[in-house]
């Protein structure tokens, strides 16, 4: 597979490569601390600090009142949940974009390639479907339960059993080629189920598209210890394993020549990217191209081994979907427009660019 997307690497002095990624790492940590207090002080009402500042006042002093009340919800369990949790997701879509990329040796390679997505998207549809089609048979509040409760567990559910599917299809993760091809069709194999069962269940069909296009609104206190949990347990397990991932740069057979148990060490980084990847997917949805673009992002601005663009990866992913989380909702407050949609956009401009600029070298 080609590099054909790759930043030039420059040899650069060590010293000076240390200089860039410790420069990078306080950069993108000052950018997560800004988006996080972004995230705070953007509401219904867009981007409104003097009237967040007042809110916060009233909460501090718990005095009972009407306004301190609404504040602990607005901001306890509402705002401060859901801004927490996009820079959560973001990171662990930029972890599993790098552990993607250096599994298949592609930069094009994409946390969703292996089945994760078209798994969770079908388990999607299966609950919305049985929640419609059941309504008349059991109880309105059961169906509404099944509906609400049971996506989350389904997402993460059908991520999983999609990347379990594309190993079993490929007998393993001995061959990448094999993994990847499996993952691709499986991917347009589930995806035309998940079509069928919306023909039958029309119903279902909002919920889909809801999902597809990705949104932060529904992630609460519980969502965001399960994902900083997963994300430390996933990125220990991933930087472990990061030199194969740079034995693997230069290739297979050299990797294999330096001792490493190719098929076991790779299944790992699988497991690590479907946890990665099924984690974010159950919380918000499908969000694109932030897995796909932080990579690229820290590669050029700080090049370095996978033990190092594993961790700045995945700080660079929190960085972008608070990025736009944030302006999501203040463009066009009181609505607010789908957080997938804003990241497809902005990682599809910065891939236009970057094609024209490569383009244009002799």
């Amino acid at each position: 597979m080609s590099l054909s997307l790759a930043a030039p690497v420059a040899l650069a002095p060590r010293h000076g490569a240390a200089a860039l990624r410790r420069r990078l790492v306080l950069v993108l940590a000052g950018l997560v601390a800004l988006g996080l207090l972004a995230g705070l002080v953007t509401g219904s009402q867009g981007f409104a600090p003097l009237a967040t500042w007042a809110e916060a006042q009233a909460w501090w002093r718990a005095d009972g009142s009407p306004l301190a009340d609404q504040a602990a919800l607005i901001l306890g369990q509402i705002r401060a949940p859901r801004t927490l949790g996009a820079a959560l997701v973001g990171a662990l879509l930029g972890l599993a974009g790098a552990l993607a990329q250096g599994l298949f040796r592609n930069p094009l390679a994409d946390p969703y390639l292996l089945g994760s997505a078209a798994g969770a998207g079908l388990a999607v549809v299966l609950v919305l479907a049985a929640a419609t089609l059941a309504g008349s048979a059991i109880s309105l509040a059961t169906a509404a339960w099944l509906e609400r409760v049971g996506l989350v567990a389904a997402a993460f559910i059908g991520a999983w059993l999609g990347i379990g599917l594309t190993l079993l299809l490929a007998r393993g993760a001995e061959q990448s080629l094999r993994l990847l091809l499996a993952g691709v069709v499986l991917g347009v194999l589930l995806g035309a189920v998940s079509d069928l069962i919306t023909t039958m269940a029309p119903d279902a069909l909002r919920g889909k598209q809801a999902f597809m296009l990705g949104s932060t609104s529904f992630v609460g206190w519980q969502g965001c210890t399960l994902m900083a949990l997963g994300l430390a347990a996933l990125l220990a397990l991933a930087t472990a394993r990061a030199r194969v991932l740079d034995a693997l740069t230069l290739g297979e057979d050299s990797a294999r020549s330096l001792g490493l148990a190719l098929g076991r060490e790779r299944l790992w980084l699988v497991l690590a990217l479907a946890g990665a990847t099924g984690l974010a997917v159950s919380q918000v949805g499908l969000v694109s191209f932030v897995g796909l673009v932080a990579p690229h992002l820290v590669r050029r601005h700080a090049p370095g081994a996978h033990a190092w663009l594993l961790g700045a990866s995945a700080l660079m992913g929190a960085v972008l979907l608070l990025t736009a989380d944030v302006l999501s909702r203040a463009l066009i407050a009181p609505q607010e427009l789908p957080v997938g949609v804003l990241t497809a956009v902005i990682g599809g401009v910065y891939l236009f660019v970057l094609l024209r600029r490569r383009a244009a070298l002799p």
